[in-house]
């Protein structure tokens, strides 16, 4: 299945390009809006509309190509990945198919150290190892950049504390991360589903200066708990999504170095902090 980015003065004459790029009817392609058109003011700050487009493969259709497709090899399978996060009707359909233990992973030990609880800053990333799993994972990621239809053009990765961290810009960074953060979400998660299992790494996602302006978000979120927390001893967040949770985490921890800062899953499996007292964590 192949993804095209269409770019056209309308969106109708996007989806006619659509139409004809892939040689069928409008309405057998699913198609996400990027970019509505704009007039500009005398001509100027004028914007094009930008669509991506993919064309709807039937079952029966499906079925036929999949009996004359040849064993997926490795660049197909990350190709599928790569679609998948760019379809949002089938993002929430991956994310309730991540393994909950492997979230659980991230969520409660991305920013801590296993002995005592608090964050480490261990900067080994020159040591010829993790210069060589750096080199390793950012030509991968790259290949995989490459084969779909982002506009990316800077890819680097860095690896020391046991953290993969990895920064990804571009014209379309805003389109890989999505509205409210989806994309990015499930590109992390698959990201550390693969990084994780290989290189036994933990990930550390950046795109754009999205991660900056989500901890910027989250310090003004937390101000009214932590006053709360101080006044009773004890608070808890909303249910918070994906990288939030992360964030919210390393803050409180790093605002409550004596205190019980843990993530709780609610029977909606949404993740929520709790902060208590380390004798009476368990009543929380």
């Amino acid at each position: 299945m192949n993804m095209k980015r269409i770019e056209a003065q309308t969106l109708e004459e996007a989806y006619k390009k659509a139409s004809e790029e892939f040689n069928c009817s409008i309405t057998e392609i699913n198609y996400e809006i990027i970019q509505y058109p704009t007039t500009g003011v005398m001509g100027l700050f004028k914007k094009n509309a930008i669509i991506v487009a993919v064309r709807k493969i039937n079952t029966q259709q499906q079925n036929i190509e999949n009996k004359n497709i040849e064993p997926i090899e490795e660049r197909e399978e990350e190709l599928s990945k790569t679609e998948t996060i760019k379809d949002s009707s089938k993002v929430e359909e991956k994310r309730d198919n991540i393994d909950i233990r492997k979230d659980d992973k991230v969520l409660n030990s991305f920013f801590e150290n296993s002995e005592t609880n608090t964050i480490k800053f261990d900067d080994d990333r020159d040591s010829p190892e993790n210069r060589a799993l750096a080199i390793e994972i950012e030509d991968k990621i790259k290949k995989l950049i490459e084969i779909s239809c982002f506009d990316i053009d800077t890819i680097e990765v860095d690896v020391f504390n046991k953290i993969a961290h990895i920064f990804i810009d571009g014209e379309d960074a805003a389109l890989l991360i999505g509205k409210e953060g989806y994309r990015y979400n499930a590109l992390s998660y698959m990201l550390f589903n693969w990084i994780n299992s290989k290189y036994d790494l933990y990930i550390k996602l950046e795109i754009a200066e999205f991660i900056q302006s989500q901890e910027e978000m989250i310090v003004n979120y937390l101000k009214p708990i932590i006053e709360h927390i101080e006044i009773n001893g004890r608070g808890k967040t909303k249910p918070l999504d994906g990288i939030l949770v992360q964030i919210a985490l390393e803050q409180l921890r790093a605002r409550f170095p004596n205190k019980y800062v843990a993530i709780k899953t609610a029977k909606d499996n949404r993740k929520f902090i709790i902060i208590n007292n380390f004798n009476s964590a368990k009543k929380g």
